[in-house]
């Protein structure tokens, strides 16, 4: 079968420092799987060649099947591959009516309509009102960004990109920053998330990612180091000693 991503080969060289050396990945269709490395591992440079923040010095990038090594970032997300970011890319002055209202808009094209679209299109208040519920924000979608706590920003922020219909979504950290009382509410969400959406989680929190991934890539020095099942990586001596041990990077 065909894999809802991959990568072939990929390396990013800048100057004599080489920070994605010659990863080879593949995420399964449907599949949870999480990426975790230690201190300078290139989880970050990885992401940005998926996303297409960064070119590759070589190699490639294919979701499901097709090629995208130079398509832009904005193309990328029209054919599904769609993140979210360690620090939110929120509005703090929009409510998440709003921004979701902008989101389903945009995803339909509608352009210059949005504003009006926001009373008058039941296809975006359906839609809007879908992702509320799914991601507990129903409560709070008339209050500013701004005034909501950490964790709901969070889960507006994972909610902005399943407005999208990502068929491939990167969770970068998306527990970052989140009080413990509130991280629950996030798994949960993230665990809801449709069957038919490969996920990629980026994360340190650890309870986090072995509740969560049933196939983890181990990322060290720009290289795999491994890839298993969560008790195989939690068991693994190298991974003990280098990373789980160790301090995350940010």
């Amino acid at each position: 079968m065909t894999a809802a991503l991959e990568t072939v080969r990929l390396v990013k060289s800048f100057g004599g420092i080489v920070a994605t050396d010659n990863v080879t990945f593949r995420l399964e269709r449907g599949a949870r799987h999480a990426l975790i490395g230690p201190n300078g591992a290139g989880k970050t440079t990885f992401v940005n060649l998926l996303t297409g923040a960064l070119p590759p010095t070589s190699g490639r990038v294919k979701l499901e099947g097709k090629d995208i090594t130079r398509l832009r970032p904005e193309e990328r997300v029209r054919r599904g591959l769609v993140r979210t970011y360690q620090i939110n890319q929120l509005f703090p002055s929009m409510t998440p009516l709003e921004a979701l209202t902008l989101a389903v808009s945009e995803r339909l094209r509608l352009g210059a309509q949005v504003w009006r679209s926001l009373h008058s299109s039941r296809e975006v208040s359906r839609g809007v009102a879908e992702i509320a519920c799914q991601f507990d924000l129903a409560s709070v979608l008339d209050r500013p960004t701004s005034a909501l706590a950490y964790g709901k920003q969070r889960l507006l922020e994972i909610a902005l990109a399943f407005a999208c219909h990502p068929r491939v979504l990167l969770l970068d950290e998306p527990a970052a920053g989140v009080p413990e009382n509130e991280r629950e509410e996030i798994l949960s969400a993230v665990a809801r998330l449709p069957c038919g959406v490969s996920v990629i989680l980026i994360e340190h929190d650890m309870d986090l990612v072995f509740r969560f991934a049933t196939r983890i890539s181990v990322l060290v020095d720009g290289a795999l180091l491994m890839e298993g099942t969560a008790v195989e990586v939690s068991n693994d001596p190298r991974v003990r000693a280098i990373y789980l041990g160790g301090d995350a990077d940010a």
